[in-house]
């Protein structure tokens, strides 16, 4: 079994600017509810680091967490999509996210969040196209694998690759309830941020 990522919470931010220097940066990215704050909580083997909350919207600026006794950082982006907030609020959260993952220099990896049990929606494919197009480094992590049922595992995989244009391998299926692929994210993570 592998260690928990050892994270602290430094600061939430703004504007990207904002955000301490770091030797090497990953970004968490999805739509609302999507389970980023709990999938952080998972590889950090803590309930409570970051809020969870069953109401989509809770994370409203760039949550930065460091690598103890490294200078390695993590970043929890607001969520795109619905969001139980103001529209305005909503409406300044993209272009915040947009200048962060363009202007931070040493952001080794974007970690976009998709659904598992429902699949890439129109906003999550449109991010992928985004960081596509800005040649932006990333990689695709199915959440909540628990909720598939066993039987249809195999398809949703196939689908969920299909839909956002890659293998079925290239695809990084976890459960942040059951931890079913937290040990090999860990990892990944520690890969990223060496």
């Amino acid at each position: 079994m592998s260690r928990p990522l050892q994270l602290e919470f430094i600061l939430s931010a703004p504007e990207v600017g904002q955000l301490p220097p770091t030797r090497a940066e990953i970004a968490f990215v999805g739509r609302s509810n999507v389970g980023k704050s709990s999938l952080l909580n998972a590889i950090a083997g803590r309930k409570k680091l970051a809020l969870v909350s069953n109401t989509p919207g809770r994370t409203q600026l760039l949550n930065c967490f460091r690598l103890q006794r490294t200078d390695a950082t993590v970043v929890d982006c607001p969520g795109y999509g619905y969001a139980n907030v103001s529209k305005t609020t909503r409406a300044s959260w993209q272009p915040m996210i947009e200048r962060y993952l363009l202007e931070r220099e040493r952001l080794e990896m974007i970690l976009l969040l998709v659904d598992g049990e429902i699949g890439p929606t129109k906003s999550d494919l449109q991010m992928l196209d985004w960081l596509r197009a800005n040649t932006l480094p990333h990689s695709v992590i199915a959440t909540k694998l628990d909720k598939v049922k066993s039987s249809q595992r195999d398809k949703r995989k196939r689908e969920l690759a299909t839909a956002c244009m890659l293998e079925p391998a290239d695809v990084v299926w976890v459960s942040a309830a059951k931890d079913t692929g937290i040990p090999r994210l860990r990892e990944l993570v520690r890969l990223w941020l060496a």
